[in-house]
């Protein structure tokens, strides 16, 4: 298994009690999304085929239950699961991918809706809290190495993968999981535009993460995994 630094201030009780309060959060605020959404999707006339497919079209959900999969593996770091999500560059992808879903629900959505009860509820767990959790637990607690730059780079893949899905879709079934990709409503020309942006965002956050990476692996250059 690589070598790399592991920048843990607390291996005890403080560590455990993060990483289950997490995961416990992360499942939690995905399982009560799905079953709120679902009866919602079935009474405006959708199939239940089309209800799973549309829910986990959101880069939210997959994103949050990325995490939850990932922390739930961490129990094991010795399986072959867990051995996959230990990676530095894995937990560094999926905190940048779950960093990305509460920054821009929160700068760009949040007052496109006003969801109220269970739904006011879950929203606030996929798009703030999970992502803050998941992102505290990787700052203190994740492996971290001397990451290269480039790993910022192969990092865009999920979302560029994820934006090739939802236009092939949305010219399909015109349906689209957010309002800045409709390119129904808002063109080719403006979706490309809010596409590029998105994809610099990812890649100036991606950046950030590897330095955070790398800073901390100079500063505790004495713990190694």
């Amino acid at each position: 298994m690589e070598q790399y630094k592991l920048y843990i201030n607390d291996t005890g009780k403080g560590r455990k009690w993060l990483h289950v309060s997490t995961v416990s959060v992360l499942w939690f605020g995905l399982i009560l999304q799905i079953t709120i959404s679902i009866p919602t999707y079935l009474k405006a006339g959708r199939s239940l085929e089309g209800t799973l497919v549309q829910l986990f079209s959101f880069f939210t959900i997959l994103v949050n239950l990325l995490a939850a999969i990932c922390l739930t593996a961490l129990f094991k770091t010795n399986s072959r699961l867990g051995k996959y999500f230990f990676q530095p560059r894995i937990l560094s992808a999926i905190a940048l991918y779950i960093t990305i879903v509460g920054l821009v629900y929160n700068l760009v959505l949040r007052n496109l809706w006003h969801p109220e009860g269970l739904f006011k509820l879950a929203d606030e767990l996929l798009h703030s809290v999970n992502p803050l959790l998941f992102v505290v637990y990787w700052l203190v607690y994740a492996p971290k190495a001397n990451l290269k730059w480039i790993e910022a780079l192969n990092w865009l893949w999920v979302p560029f993968i994820y934006s090739v899905y939802v236009f092939i879709r949305g010219s399909i079934s015109h349906l689209y999981p957010y309002p800045f990709l409709n390119i129904d409503k808002l063109g080719v020309s403006q979706v490309a535009i809010n596409s590029l942006l998105m994809l610099i965002a990812f890649l100036l956050i991606g950046f950030l993460f590897v330095w955070i990476n790398r800073l901390m692996v100079k500063r505790n250059s004495g713990a190694i995994v």
